[in-house]
């Protein structure tokens, strides 16, 4: 075998160029694979991140209301919230897995300025600020990843106030008071006289702006916040926007609002109303996303509480459906990297063959079988397959290390502004020891049609070959 293996080597560089140019087709496959594979590594773990953040990776709901709840979530109220939050914690086992778990409202209303008489339909999450902010800074995968809204700290010190979209800042003339840059002036927003209906309605859910310790700022980035509660009345509530925050995508930037849980619960269930829409959980791993719905499900059923749970990928749909892209280009260039080893491969060792059939008879009239010329031209594949795989990547590596080094920047979908262009070089054994391992074995496979045609030929018609 030894003997083997050293003709085999000292073989494939008989013709140093061609075996040279073999062996750069496989490793450019192999840095192509990489570098596209810690890619696709980056956006899904960048993905995971940002949804994980925003949503945790399971809600529990009230059954129903993940179908049906936004046409009308005050009908979908988990009352006893708490003594859900505190049934799941109280099990050792799922505590230690838990990094946030926390009440959340979701509502929709009318948000309006009626200083400047502008209004517009919004969307509104209702956190603990507290928890809110723990969310942000969960991290599994070392990114340090900061989407644009990370930085937008809830404060608990008043329930009153949030942040909002840069869009619907725009739009409710906010953009004096929060100094927001690039807006555009339009005549509508020009403040109009203080009219009796226009105090009354701005009165319905707050007191008035005399009685409140306000800066001139605050009161000019104050909104009324009109949304209909459980028992069909219209809710008024005043909201003070600390910050403007965009968010990615134009829909969602120009409705969304972020406001404390207790001012969402006064909004939704009136001023005695303490039911959640939703409880959120973010747990420490992703790993134990399945087995801890499974485990909280069973318990759902143990007490008959009459909840749902959603994992990640139904809260997200986005990201198994952009996952599943990933996955689909980068089979797709696998295919096309491992047809051209196959062809590159099979070319070489057919020339290879074409070359040496006189050697062959010789071996073959000196008592070498079949299976032994056979061998030594699989060995042949293999060798070169296995030095391009590794040299592709090395090479694959150190340019991806060059990337991360670089300072680029790119705009992904659903991203406000510039993020760093990187591949995720870390935690990946197993997509460099896939890869290496295809290649190599794509062209053993390769090799071994022309190593069976040389076993094959005839050792009188080898012989006497010209």
């Amino acid at each position: 075998m030894n003997n083997t293996l050293k003709i085999a080597s000292r073989n494939i560089f008989r013709n140093v160029r061609r075996s040279l140019m073999t062996i750069s087709a496989i490793a450019v496959g192999a840095i192509a694979l990489l570098l596209f594979g810690e890619f696709f590594g980056q956006i899904k773990a960048g993905l995971q991140t940002t949804f994980v953040m925003q949503t945790g990776h399971l809600a529990i709901f009230k059954r129903g209301y993940f179908d049906f709840g936004s046409g009308n979530p005050s009908a979908y109220g988990i009352k006893n919230y708490e003594e859900i939050m505190q049934t799941i914690q109280a099990d050792a086992n799922l505590k230690s897995k838990i990094n946030v778990i926390t009440p959340t409202i979701r509502l929709f209303g009318i948000a309006g300025n009626y200083d400047l008489e502008t209004s517009k339909t919004f969307f509104a999450a209702g956190v603990i600020p507290d928890d809110y902010n723990k969310m942000r800074k969960w991290d599994q995968h070392g990114l340090k990843f900061e989407p644009s809204w990370t930085n937008a700290v809830f404060t608990s010190q008043d329930e009153s106030h949030g942040i909002a979209g840069v869009g619907i800042a725009k739009i409710l003339g906010l953009c004096e008071a929060l100094k927001l840059g690039d807006c555009p002036k339009l005549e509508i927003l020009k403040p109009k006289a203080e009219t009796s209906q226009t105090r009354d309605f701005g009165n319905l859910g707050s007191d008035d702006l005399k009685s409140q310790n306000l800066t001139q700022g605050q009161a000019n980035a104050r909104l009324d916040l009109l949304a209909g509660t459980a028992s069909g009345a219209p809710n008024v509530v005043s909201f003070y926007v600390d910050k403007a925050v965009p968010q990615g995508v134009k829909e969602l930037d120009d409705s969304f609002i972020g406001m404390n849980f207790t001012l969402a619960q006064k909004l939704l269930y009136g001023r005695d109303g303490k039911n959640a829409n939703a409880v959120m959980i973010q747990l420490h791993q992703t790993e134990d996303m399945i087995p801890f719905k499974k485990k909280i499900e069973k318990t759902f059923q143990d007490h008959q509480w009459d909840l749902e749970v959603k994992d990640l990928e139904e809260l997200a749909p986005f990201y198994k459906q952009a996952v599943g892209m990933f996955s689909s280009i980068f089979a797709f260039i696998a295919v096309i990297m491992a047809v051209i080893a196959l062809f590159t491969v099979v070319n070489t060792m057919s020339m290879s063959v074409m070359e040496r059939i006189n050697e062959i008879g010789t071996i073959r009239a000196l008592g070498v079988k079949k299976t032994g010329v056979s061998r030594q031209f699989v060995i042949e594949g293999s060798l070169l397959g296995l030095i391009g795989a590794t040299a592709g990547i090395v090479l694959g590596s150190i340019i991806a290390e060059i990337v991360n080094r670089s300072g680029l920047k790119w705009l992904p979908p659903g991203q406000a502004q510039p993020i760093p262009l990187k591949v995720l070089n870390h935690g990946v054994g197993d997509l460099i020891f896939g890869i290496w391992f295809g290649l190599v074995i794509m062209a053993t496979l390769a090799a071994y049609w022309p190593a069976r045609r040389a076993a094959q030929l005839k050792i009188v018609d080898a012989l006497g070959h010209l």
